[in-house]
This record gives C-alpha cells, structure tokens and sequence, in this order.
C-alpha cells in the first residue's frame, strides 16, 4: 500500500530555540557536591555573556561553551555558575556564567566570538540543539543580572539550586527565574491575513499581532484583548498552534490562530505604524521576496514566520 501524501502543513517547523535536548537534572542539580564534581568534569563547557551578547569559542560552531578555566579568566564567578544540563549520557555539563568585562574589551581577543543571539541564529552556523541551549544560558543569564537583590527587602541575594532559584539571607525570600508569556497571533478574515508593522521592525516588514498575557487572563482572551487594542479587530475563535521560547529576554511565545469577526481596521496605540489585510497572493509574494514594494515577513527563526507560512500552506 503506498503511504499517504504529507499534508502541506504537516511539516517540521522550522522557528529556533525549541530543541533544546539537555538534561537538566532538576532532581540533582540542588546537590553542591554533585555540582562541584560536574563542574571538575574534563569537558565541561561554560557559556558566557556580557549583559546583552554571548562570548563563545571562536572559529569552532561545534563548541557553545569555553573550558572552565578560560572562563574564569574572563571573569566568571565560580560562586555564580548556572547549570544549564549535560547530555543524556551525562557528559559535556554546560554551565552559564556572566561576565563583568566589556563587549569592547572582549573583541580584542582572538579566542573568543562576541555575537547577540538572534544574529547567531540567523547565521545558522550553529545545530538547532546548540541554539536552542544557548537560549536558555540566555534567558538565564539575564535574569541573574537583573535580580540580584531581594524584592523583599533590598537584600543581596544569593544563587541556589546551580541557578534555578536566587536566596535572601536577610528574611529567607525565595525567588525564581520569570519566563514572560506572550500571545502571538495570525488572525484571518477568510482568505485575508491581518499584518502589523511595529516601528522597531526593519523597513519594509510586516508581521503577526503580538503581546504580553496579563493577570487573570486565558490565551484565548489575551489574543483576543491584544488584538482589540492594537488593530480595532473583534476576534472570535482562537486555537492554539504551538509555542517558542523567545529569549529576548525571557518570554515564551504562544502562537495562535484566531478568526476575525470585524474587518475595519483602527490602530489605537502606538504600538503599530501600519496594519492591513493582505490576501494570500500578496503574503505569498512577501515570504517569496517577490513583492513590488519590498514588503517582508520575518526570517524563519521566529514563530510569527510558522504562523504565517503555515497557513499559507495549508491551503495551497
């Protein structure tokens, strides 16, 4: 019997940061012995950043961390090493750590790379699995440098848990790593694609609704909120498609696909300087780079390009 033809949109998404294959060892990693002997392991590798760029071995995609001791050197912080995971035979245990010395400072050495993440990711240099860990030293690494006191009282805290957990020893506070939810959105009228364009996008592209979930609310009612208050749009049935670590710098995108009940777009914040339906020929000449204007969707390693894409095929 011949097998069934794939479906147009039953394919392999290709957005970054979503094959993160490490093992984390949550059970363990509370263990500061089991940490120091992870930590002494001849291939352990150490990702480090600065506050806004990774610094990675140079001239080698195959190695995302550099030697402990070379890390050090750089200035990382034995005392305020993340344990990132190793793999599931338990070799290669990566760690992130941060870095007091200066992107500038740091490019004058022929050792070391010093590149944000999402040019990484475009270059495609790195497997998707060495991506997707770096998005977690990441994420990770901007939390510690942005909650290094107690929210309590004003405390210096201390790293626990090799980094999944920050102590106050002044009245015993417990914080933990934020992941930020945001909708993402593709919301259609028939064969019509609602698409934005927030100022900070390059010239020229146009994209998926976007925006933070607040307290007390559903995907689906955030979809629909975010929606309202950026285009004017009612919007009724909302499905879930699939979801992506964003680490820019630490948000979970919860891409959606939501049907319009209105089509009369009013923009009602400064969020958009331009939204519009585009009909599939014309958002097919957009990812195509064929449209007369120039006009773009963003590069795949995002979701709002699996949202886009996918809906494309789905009918084609």
């Amino acid at each position: 019997m011949t097998a069934p033809a794939e479906k147009p949109h039953d394919r392999t998404p290709v957005m970054n940061f979503i094959d993160n294959r490490l093992d984390r060892q949550a059970i363990r990693r509370g263990n500061a012995d089991w940490i120091k002997s992870r930590l002494s392991s001849s291939d352990t590798e150490v990702v480090l950043s600065t506050a806004n760029r990774l610094v990675l071995p140079a001239g080698n995609p195959s190695q995302v961390g550099l030697p402990l001791g070379r890390a050090v050197e750089l200035g990382a912080d034995l005392e305020e090493m993340i344990f990132l995971g190793q793999d599931s035979g338990g070799n290669r245990p990566l760690f992130a750590a941060t870095t007091p010395q200066t992107d500038e400072d740091l490019e004058t050495l022929d050792d070391v790379r010093v590149i944000d993440l999402r040019t990484l990711a475009l270059e495609a240099d790195y497997s998707r699995e060495d991506l997707s860990a770096l998005a977690q030293a990441r994420a990770l690494i901007h939390w510690h440098r942005t909650h290094q006191f107690c929210s309590r009282c004003g405390h210096k805290t201390a790293l626990a848990e090799a980094g999944y957990r920050r102590d106050c020893p002044s009245c015993d506070g417990q914080h933990f790593p934020r992941t930020d939810p945001c909708v993402i959105m593709l919301i259609t009228d028939s064969d019509r694609a609602l698409l934005g364009r927030p100022p900070r996008l390059a010239e020229g592209m146009f994209t998926t609704l976007a925006g933070f979930m607040e307290p007390g609310e559903t995907i689906e009612q955030a979809v629909r909120r975010e929606t309202f208050e950026e285009a004017g749009i009612q919007v009724g049935d909302v499905r879930m498609i699939s979801n992506q670590p964003w680490p820019f710098p630490a948000n979970l995108m919860l891409g959606c696909h939501g049907e319009a009940l209105s089509s009369e777009i009013s923009i009602g914040d400064d969020e958009l300087e331009a939204c519009r339906w585009c009909d599939r020929a014309e958002v097919r000449q957009m990812v195509d780079g064929t449209h007369p204007q120039g006009h773009r969707i963003p590069p795949a390693i995002s979701i709002a390009y699996e949202l886009i894409t996918g809906w494309l095929d789905k009918a084609e």
